[in-house]
């Protein structure tokens, strides 16, 4: 019998303006994984959380806005595959409304914000950011990022139920 699988869980708060589509981007920075590179508002599923709770924990820790529940929507499953073999599955939310101004809350973490619209993402983008971008662009509601296969790295386009969002 196979080991059972475990994974890291990731948690993305897509914060989305109504009236141009951009998303909300964070430039990491410091000490740490990709330090000069872009990511969307995101962080590791807390124990006893759930991927709902910690994204909204996640909007608040680190850009200051309070998300209501009400207010989320499903967005996005990713399974992710990092360069050194280590496999992840990201959940992505999105939210159009929030209460505050986004700002920097972990200067530590971030060097600045930037909106930008997901179809097009800076170069600059953490991979596994520009990945999810894409897909959630292209309307997919599940996709496979970094996995040896090439097949594997296309889009699993699943259609929204009620046609595109």
């Amino acid at each position: 019998m196979s080991e059972r699988y475990r994974s890291i869980v990731d948690i993305f708060m897509l914060l989305q303006r109504e009236e141009d589509r951009c998303v909300l981007l964070l430039e990491r920075a410091g000490n740490t994984y990709a330090s000069g590179q872009l990511c969307v508002v995101s962080g590791h599923l807390d124990a006893g959380e759930t991927v709902l709770s910690g994204a909204i924990r996640e909007a608040e820790e680190e850009v200051g806005v309070r998300v209501d529940p009400a207010d989320v929507v499903f967005s996005h499953l990713i399974h992710h595959r990092s360069p050194e073999g280590q496999g992840r599955v990201g959940v992505a939310f999105l939210a159009r409304r929030w209460h505050g101004m986004p700002y920097n809350r972990e200067p530590d973490k971030h060097s600045r914000l930037v909106w930008a619209d997901p179809a097009a993402p800076p170069p600059d983008c953490v991979p596994y950011t520009a990945a999810l971008l894409a897909a959630v662009a292209a309307g997919a509601l599940c996709s496979l990022h970094g996995w040896p296969d090439e097949t594997s790295q296309s889009l699993l386009l699943l259609p929204h139920a009620g046609g595109t969002r």
